[in-house]
């Protein structure tokens, strides 16, 4: 149960987390945003650091912990490539998906075993992200691109999912520098080597500053939350409850934008709650 509930916490950090990157990159440059917020995710593993010390790491946990940066980095910024590009329809509910069915998958491999209700609740979560994630109105774009960042991103994330599973609680906040670190570089290096016309517009940084550093810092946390999961619970439970974070994102922005919900999305919601109560009774 404890696992659960900071599994959900994780969820509503990271929707929140989008939430705010996406409202500052419709305000000055996803591009932009998203650069800032990966440093300030580093400065919220060093405060975590700092609040809940911990005894030296073992250098296997350091290593899950960067291998887990590769994935957040590489899984964000596929997913802002092709929200942009892309089909959203297409990205956002494949990489949502991925992101769950990967770590469940291996944490039964790694020998979770869970109880009817739970692979009950399980089975509910997956059409339940897909169905919360696809946007009302999202035919732009290319559909091709969209199965590749959405694979890309999914894959990425998954990841990040599984790395800080295995990097484990027994080190603190520790693992979480290295990732934070890493995931910065490559968000970076990435944004370095795009086309020009892809890299941030350089009058959109000023604006791009106050959501970026909100968004990263709430991401931050959130992985704090999904380590602290990761040890209280397990890898196939704590990965799809959390992976339910494009509910939140959802949520916020019908109460903080007006955004109006499809039916489908609805229907997505309310099977986000029966997976999440049937998850949380098992």
């Amino acid at each position: 149960m404890v696992g659960v509930l900071l599994g959900l916490l994780a969820a509503l950090c990271y929707g929140s987390s989008d939430f705010t990157a996406g409202i500052g990159g419709r305000r000055s440059d996803p591009g932009a945003v998203t650069v800032i917020a990966q440093p300030m995710g580093l400065i919220a593993a060093a405060v975590a650091l700092a609040i809940f010390p911990a005894r030296a790491p073992a250098a296997g946990a350091l290593w899950w912990g960067a291998l887990s940066g590769v994935g957040s980095g590489v899984g964000t910024v596929a997913l802002y490539r092709g929200l942009a590009v892309a089909q959203m329809s297409v990205v956002a509910p494949l990489s949502a998906v991925l992101s769950a069915m990967l770590p469940a998958l291996t944490g039964v491999l790694l020998g979770n075993r869970l109880a009817p209700l739970a692979w009950a609740g399980i089975a509910t979560a997956f059409p339940a992200i897909v169905l919360v994630s696809i946007p009302a109105a999202g035919g732009y774009g290319s559909r091709r691109a969209g199965v590749a960042t959405g694979i890309i991103a999914g894959a990425g994330f998954a990841l990040l999912f599984i790395a800080l599973d295995r990097a484990g609680t027994s080190a603190g906040a520790w693992p979480l520098l290295p990732g934070q670190a890493v995931a910065a570089m490559v968000v970076i290096a990435l944004t370095w080597i795009s086309p020009a016309s892809q890299r941030p517009d350089p009058k959109a940084w000023p604006r791009a500053w106050p959501p970026g550093a909100a968004a990263g810092l709430t991401g931050g946390v959130a992985n704090l939350l999904y380590l602290a999961a990761t040890g209280a619970g397990q890898l196939a439970v704590v990965a799809v409850v959390t992976a339910l974070y494009p509910a939140v994102t959802v949520l916020l922005a019908r109460i903080g934008l007006h955004e109006r919900w499809s039916r489908l999305q609805i229907i997505g919601l309310a099977a986000s709650v029966a997976a999440v109560a049937a998850i949380s009774a098992s």
